[in-house]
């Protein structure tokens, strides 16, 4: 076999591929994670992320991040299984670190992990909101952006018209924590106590989707 024909049955697989994450409706970090600038998603970035202001987050009105209630102290032995122990996170919407597996203890949770290139993940969200006013206090539901561009994500949110409480993951830990693969958007659901129920690899398409799988996967009707 030819270096010509090795070549080109190289790149037929390689398309093939591309097609097939394409039709499963989500994004892949290095292949479609490039911003106007051409940075990729994840990786080195060639000049520093802008930091984020007071202004750009009241604009952005988020929800406040959820806060540790106790069931998750380290002590207690709640979340000792949980993945998502030991990371912290910022609060997208003050700054502020955040305890993920302390903060999620005591309930259901859905954690949608996105990033503000992503286009299923713009489709996607604003059913997000819809869902998580529909479920109330049955469950939380938390945005992670995974991308270092803090700033583009609160106006990408903004613009969407989606206030859920969010944080951001520039080094996609949470991803790595569940082993879950490089594509946007991911969706990890949580028991209560913060150990992982289900990670959904695809993008919902409709309020009752996403509802249908947290009742399959968490037995919380919304």
């Amino acid at each position: 076999m030819t270096a010509e024909i090795r070549t080109g049955t190289w790149w037929r697989w390689v398309l093939l591929a591309v097609i097939v994450v394409v039709a499963s409706g989500v994004a892949v970090w290095g292949v479609f994670g490039e911003d106007s600038d051409g940075n990729t998603a994840e990786g080195t970035k060639t000049r520093p992320v802008p930091a984020v202001s007071d202004q750009q987050r009241a604009a952005a009105a988020l929800a406040a991040c959820p806060q540790p209630s106790g069931a998750g102290d380290v002590d207690s032995g709640t979340t000792r299984d949980s993945p998502l122990r030991g990371i912290t996170v910022d609060c997208l919407a003050d700054g502020r670190s955040v305890d993920l597996a302390a903060a999620l203890a005591g309930k259901p949770a859905l954690l949608n992990l996105w990033a503000y290139w992503c286009g299923p993940c713009a489709e996607e969200l604003p059913l997000l909101q819809d869902f998580s006013d529909r479920a109330g206090d049955a469950l939380t539901v938390l945005t992670v952006h995974s991308d270092p561009e803090a700033a583009k994500a609160l106006a990408r949110l903004a613009g969407l018209d989606v206030h859920l409480p969010g944080v951001q993951d520039a080094e996609a830990s949470i991803r790595t924590a569940v082993g879950a693969p490089a594509v946007l958007p991911i969706t990890v659901l949580l028991r209560a106590d913060a150990t992982v129920a289900k990670v959904v690899v695809r993008a919902f398409t409709s309020v009752d989707d996403i509802a249908a799988t947290v009742d399959a996967e968490l037995g919380v009707k919304a």
